[in-house]
């Protein structure tokens, strides 16, 4: 079997997989969070945290939750960054940086998991385990309540309340995250996955000559980081390292379970409203925009113009050799199309152009699947914009399931839709108005740029995965990339919830002869060009001068 072929199998196994646990995994979180029955450990942690799992809360309550929340969590995680040395488990190792502890805290908490340190060398045990993992759990799980505070809204009616996000929290963690994740470390450990204390046998060289024998608790780890959608690997080289993902089915299974719940969840919104037909219009969208993004990440490394990549029928530098060029690509279209950061190749040496793809699947919003939660709630956000349009293609007041979409509603959507754009391209710019900055680039000119561009890009849409070639863990980055994750990720979620109130409180319409049905192919393939044209206008000018500039050299 050749390359392509394999690559191709690759590909339809993981289709049909995905396929085959949409209604079953969707139909499940659909019963976790309509239950009335709170088990006897969830009610332990609200009588811990001091809340009434039977009170909904108003979009603004909801939201001072989730921002709560957050803050005690990025404290905590600087705190233990801080004074990692002074605790248990440190391997030895001294406590982060100030820019530098701000910097990954900020990173996990809003579920980016950038990294700007190398993980082996630098954090010791209880810093991974206390402190990254819990956040790669938590994080994940707060993009999902937000999901499903917004479908609420569309749901309730002359209501202000869309739920109580530590009921939504504590059971995305309790009841859908730790369950998989405990098994998908199981079966990665059978997989080759390392999965003790000491068992990973890294061996890091001191000052002086010495050594130091350290590991960690990797099978688990990779298990919530890619479950919950999160990078932030135990190992710098993250899931092209052999203790991490050490066979072509762990790779496999990787990419699953970093799609599963992005995929599932249009299933849950659709037993929700009560049309499961309307869950399906969404899934299509995001499963033909990530086909599509694949098909052309892996034509653009496969067939690229260049002496060298001619002669040996692809772009092949970078490439993870265990898995070759199209597993290769379905991981890091997969990862940008997810708010996971989780790489197994190195996207600085991608083509110009297979580089600029990888690019604009960021862009996108990450909508296919998207994050955990993120994902839905963004699609949600442009089916939102696209009724709107059509509303006014057609001279009617637009609609979206029995909701009318008026001048508030489509306020908070193109806010949403504006931010992350505003917050990528102003840390480019300012990023390369700096001398000492632009020296930080390992290369100069257009593909300079897009280092910047992909790593701005990538902290604005809380992706965390990086172009890398580019110097990072400097003082001004660590602070403006803190910033652009924190405005990226908490920014939008007020839009989502404002949104979310606004919906709740009307009266659903009735369904008329005017009314556009939202569950057929005609929306979805409107959904999508929406999608495109958004990035497009928005975008461009900064592709042009990066990697379109270096691909058509």
């Amino acid at each position: 079997m050749n390359t392509t072929t394999a690559g191709l199998v690759f590909v339809v196994v993981l289709v049909g997989a995905l396929a085959l646990s949409y209604g079953p995994f969707g139909d499940y979180m659909y019963r976790v969070y309509t239950g009335t029955r709170h088990l006897r450990v969830e009610r332990g942690v609200y009588r811990l945290v001091g809340v009434d799992p039977e009170a909904d809360q108003r979009w603004s309550t909801y939201l001072r939750s989730v921002l709560a929340f957050s803050v005690v969590g990025v404290l905590f995680l600087y705190a233990l960054l801080r004074l990692q040395h002074r605790l248990p488990l440190s391997l030895g190792f001294a406590g982060m940086e100030p820019g530098q502890a701000f910097n990954t805290a900020v990173s996990f908490v809003t579920n980016t998991n950038w990294q700007s340190y190398s993980g082996e060398s630098t954090l010791g045990h209880l810093a991974q385990m206390a402190g990254l993992a819990v956040q790669n759990f938590v994080s994940a799980a707060v993009g999902m309540s937000v999901a499903i505070a917004l479908v609420r809204g569309l749901t309730r009616k002359r209501t202000d309340q869309v739920g109580n996000f530590w009921v939504d929290l504590t059971r995305t963690c309790l009841r859908i995250l730790l369950p998989v994740a405990v098994v998908a470390a199981v079966v990665l450990i059978a997989g080759g996955v390392i999965q003790n204390l000491h068992g990973s046998r890294a061996i890091t060289t001191l000052a002086g000559g010495t050594q130091r024998v350290t590991g960690g608790p990797v099978a688990s780890q990779e298990a919530i980081k890619e479950f919950g959608t999160n990078g932030g690997g135990f190992y710098n080289v993250n899931s092209a390292h052999p203790f991490e993902n050490p066979t072509s089915w762990t790779n496999w299974l990787q990419i699953y379970l970093l799609l599963l719940i992005g995929f599932s969840l249009p299933r849950t919104f659709g037993r929700l409203v009560g049309n499961t037909r309307q869950g399906l219009a969404i899934v299509a969208v995001m499963a033909s925009l990530l086909i599509a993004s694949f098909a052309v990440n892996a034509g653009f490394q496969m067939a690229h113009h260049g002496t060298v990549p001619g002669a040996v029928g692809a772009a092949a530098e970078g490439t993870e050799t265990r898995f070759g060029i199209p597993d290769s690509a379905a991981f890091a279209s997969s990862t940008t199309m997810t708010s996971t950061g989780a790489v197994d190749s190195f996207h600085d040496s991608y083509t110009s152009l297979g580089g600029a793809t990888l690019l604009v699947n960021m862009m996108l919003g990450e909508i296919a699947p998207g994050g955990t939660g993120s994902g839905l709630y963004g699609m949600l956000i442009l089916a939102v914009i696209t009724v709107f349009v059509a509303g006014l293609m057609i001279g009617r007041t637009p609609e979206y399931l029995g909701k009318k979409i008026g001048s508030r509603e489509i306020k908070f959507a193109s806010l949403y839709i504006l931010t992350t754009p505003a917050v990528a391209l102003i840390g480019t710019a300012a990023a390369m108005a700096r001398p000492g900055e632009r020296a930080g680039m390992l290369n100069a000119g257009a593909h300079g740029l897009s280092e910047v561009l992909y790593a701005f890009t990538s902290a604005a849409n809380n992706n965390g995965s990086a172009f890398a070639g580019i110097t990072v863990n400097t003082n001004w980055y660590n602070t403006a990339l803190g910033i652009a994750m924190l405005a990226g990720r908490f920014l939008p979620m007020v839009f989502v919830l404002g949104l979310a109130g606004s919906l709740a409180r009307q009266q659903p319409v009735p369904i008329s002869a005017g009314t556009l049905p939202t569950q057929r192919p005609q929306f979805a393939g409107m959904l999508a060009g929406v999608a495109v044209i958004v990035v497009a206008l928005t975008y461009f000018p900064a592709l042009a001068l990066g990697p379109l500039a270096e691909g058509l050299h």
